[in-house]
């Protein structure tokens, strides 16, 4: 086993990962002006995608946050040489959630005409079944009975306020955590440790209770006559099992480039048991939402599933599950998996991909006229926030002043981790 480690080397963000980071971006706004140039549907495509990526941004920065509380809360030894890296998650945060309210806000502002049931009404991009003009006002020709219930909650300040004062919240605290970290490899000691112990609690108490909240607001809206109390843990499940992937990609890649050396297979075990544990938590959750729907055959929650079995979404809906479900079963059930880095590399770059389709079929059947299969809009939009994501935790991983909590007081238990 190694024993001695440089933990004063620090990662040189440089070469192919930011020359491809950048050209994802640039993809990305290839992608953003092609659907606004050829205009229609296209444009609807475009807000539908941004919305899908915003989410799926902000989400896998919140899963860094949160994966750094609850080990921190648990005094979990093994990952504590790791920690740098979804501490870098949370740095971002507040650049993603300024991204997510700007694309919401533009999506809210811009405005289409569209005909149903042979009415023609003016209608935002995001959110049209709630935010239109004359919804909840009783008397007009837009007025909707079921949503005018729901004004309470369904209407633009107090949207505006959940999303702006959680995502405040979250990165507050996340950052905290982040700085904490890095002031106690100076000042030694355990005040600080101590103080994100106290943050981290903190953290997870809120966190616990809003992020369904959250998830209502921001994805479940877009279908305003719907409605699952289990929807906000389904999202938290989905936003859990993505960050966990990032994170080990991001580990996996980090090494390959001759940092965080000290890792070794028995951490990417402990990160293959987290994927593994909580996709299956992922498809308990889903499951449930899915069968309790189906078995009480209520109209107004049906519907949300009877969308997703059209035929364009229907081969979608059933390969999300597989994905998602049987990909992980298949390729991680055993010990000796969870320690391959070549399998481990592949399952999270399938679950990626598995958890941004669970986002678009949240997303487009309720936003989209009618599925268009995966264009341009799609790939270059995808691409552009990738590079986003890499080239902003990059660059916040280059900036750490150490790539590991020197002075963390579980820092040789995480050392000398063995499964």
């Amino acid at each position: 086993m190694k024993t001695h480690n440089n933990f004063d080397e620090r990662f040189e963000f440089a070469g192919n990962a930011k020359t491809l980071s950048l050209v994802g971006i640039v993809l990305g706004v290839i992608g953003i002006a092609f659907g606004f140039i050829l205009g229609g549907d296209h444009i609807q495509r475009v807000y539908s995608n941004l919305l899908l990526m915003g989410y799926f941004f902000v989400c896998v920065c919140i899963a860094g946050i949160f994966f750094s509380a609850y080990n921190y809360v648990a005094q979990a030894g093994w990952s504590a040489s790791l920690i740098r890296i979804p501490q870098a998650f949370a740095k971002v945060l507040p650049i993603a959630s300024v991204i997510l309210i700007l694309i919401i806000t533009a999506g809210l502002l811009h405005t289409h005409t569209v005909t149903e049931h042979g009415k023609t009404e003016t209608v935002p991009y995001l959110y049209a079944h709630w935010a239109a003009h004359g919804i909840t006002t009783p008397g007009s020709e837009n007025f909707d009975a079921i949503i005018y219930g729901k004004k309470g909650f369904l209407n633009i300040p107090f949207f505006y306020a959940v999303l702006i004062v959680l995502l405040g919240i979250y990165s507050f605290l996340g950052i905290k955590m982040a700085k904490f970290s890095e002031a106690e490899d100076t000042e030694g000691g355990m005040a600080n440790y101590d103080k994100i112990f106290k943050y981290a609690c903190i953290f997870l108490t809120i966190f616990g209770f809003t992020f369904p909240i959250f998830a209502f607001g921001v994805i479940m809206s877009l279908e305003a006559h719907w409605f699952s109390t289990m929807f906000g843990w389904y999202n938290l499940a989905a936003m859990h099992v993505s960050g966990l992937a990032v994170i080990t990609l991001v580990i996996i890649y980090l090494q390959k480039r001759g940092n965080f050396s000290w890792l070794n297979e028995n951490h990417l075990h402990d990160m293959g048991k987290l994927i593994f544990g909580f996709s299956i938590f992922w498809t308990y959750v889903w499951f449930a939402q899915f069968f309790l729907t189906w078995y009480a055959n209520m109209p107004e929650e049906s519907v949300y599933f009877y969308k997703r079995w059209e035929p364009e979404y229907k081969w979608w809906f059933w390969l999300n599950i597989v994905i998602n479900f049987v990909t992980p079963v298949l390729a991680l059930m055993s010990r000796d998996a969870k320690r391959m880095r070549t399998r481990l590399t592949w399952v999270c770059i399938i679950l990626i991909a598995g958890h941004w389709l669970d986002y678009y079929l949240m997303i487009m059947p309720g936003t989209v006229e009618s599925h268009r299969g995966f264009g341009v809009e799609e790939i270059g939009i995808f691409a552009g926030f990738a590079g986003l994501f890499i080239f902003t935790v990059l660059t916040q991983i280059a900036k750490a002043p150490s790539l590991v909590p020197k002075k963390h007081p579980f820092l040789q238990e995480s050392l000398h981790h063995h499964r």
